[in-house]
């Protein structure tokens, strides 16, 4: 039986650290090359991420192409690849990522298998330098990133997945990625999809690597912008909504009001905020770093980053949603791209 033509999309900017090897992870696919095509759409990078993938290119007998982005932005960049893309099945990935020599494989047959739109599977995290690892194992924790079974692990009906492999037409039946929302096209989709019906399956053998951010200001900027997108996805998708998303906008929240307390005098609100998630914190700090107990005193940061950083930009889009909403221009825009035809 004929394997299904594969078009893999790597949205990317300035990724000349990482992209051949993201690259090489798909060339040495135990997946028939002429069944796969690989179209890189560069956000106008301003470092060799370019010149890299031409090299590779050049190298390596895979079907490559580049495609410009002007945009710079993630959606816009998977739309680009989204319509030049001959494949029966499209998967996303990240030039921070690269994915196991069975990746294509294990990807069409949970497809095949499981009769869903999309399946997923797990990412590993890994990093680079003291800050990375810590990072690394932050972000492969439960208390780290909540819910994302994606991250810590999981089986079975998911709500959103990353680097998933989706069916073509379920871009014919509900459209493209939202080019207005950055850094949650991924999850909004997922939950349009999930919304119409459609089914994602999250396949723990389907294996990915990604390389997290190497310090800790950079992480806070990921986060943050994570942050700041979901209220936009979930005033969307209000259905999915659940209270462990809230909790990290809860958590700012709640540590400014008693910090003003505090300069009023009220300090034990302050103290048993504080006492109680140190408390957590170090809980899932030692948890955490088990594989490398060096890691143990940059845990606590890394987690600090991640929940800090997402629920202050959690809040920012919430004031976000506001301002537009007392202007008027609440829902201006907010499908667009996501009927556009390929």
């Amino acid at each position: 039986m004929t394997q299904a033509f594969v078009s893999i999309i790597a949205p990317v900017r300035n990724e000349e650290r990482y992209i051949e090897r993201c690259l090489h992870s798909i060339a040495v696919q135990d997946y028939p090359r002429e069944r796969f095509e690989v179209i890189v759409v560069d956000g106008e990078s301003t470092d060799l991420t370019r010149q890299v993938v031409n090299r590779f290119a050049a190298e390596y007998a895979v079907d490559l192409r580049v495609l410009p982005n002007p945009v710079r932005k993630t959606a816009p960049g998977l739309n680009i690849g989204l319509r030049a893309a001959r494949g029966d099945v499209i998967i996303r990935i990240d030039g921070h990522a690269t994915m196991a020599p069975d990746f294509l494989n294990r990807s069409t047959e949970a497809l095949l298998a499981t009769g869903a739109d999309c399946v997923g599977g797990v990412i590993e995290s890994e990093g680079e330098g003291y800050a990375g690892g810590a990072i690394a194992l932050a972000m492969s924790s439960p208390f780290g990133v909540g819910g994302a079974a994606f991250r810590s692990g999981g089986e079975g009906e998911a709500d959103t997945v990353a680097f998933g492999a989706y069916r073509r037409d379920v871009f014919d039946r509900i459209g493209l990625f939202s080019e207005d929302i950055d850094k949650g096209e991924d999850d909004e989709f997922n939950y349009r999809l999930r919304g119409r019906g459609g089914r994602i399956v999250l396949v723990p053998g389907i294996r990915a690597r990604y390389t997290v951010r190497a310090g800790f200001p950079a992480l806070c900027r990921q986060y943050f912008g994570y942050g700041r997108a979901k209220p936009e996805v979930l005033r969307r998708h209000p259905a999915q909504m659940q209270l462990r998303q809230l909790a990290p906008a809860a958590f700012v929240v709640s540590g400014a009001i008693s910090a003003v307390a505090a300069t009023s005098g009220t300090a034990r609100p302050l103290k048993l905020l504080v006492s109680s998630y140190g408390a957590a914190i170090a809980v899932a700090s030692v948890a955490a770093s088990r594989p490398g107990w060096r890691f143990l005193p940059a845990l606590p940061i890394a987690f600090a980053c991640l929940h800090i950083s997402y629920g202050a930009g959690f809040i920012d889009g919430v004031l976000g949603l506001s301002a537009r909403a007392t202007h008027g221009r609440i829902g201006e825009g907010s499908e667009r791209g996501t009927e556009a035809p390929i």
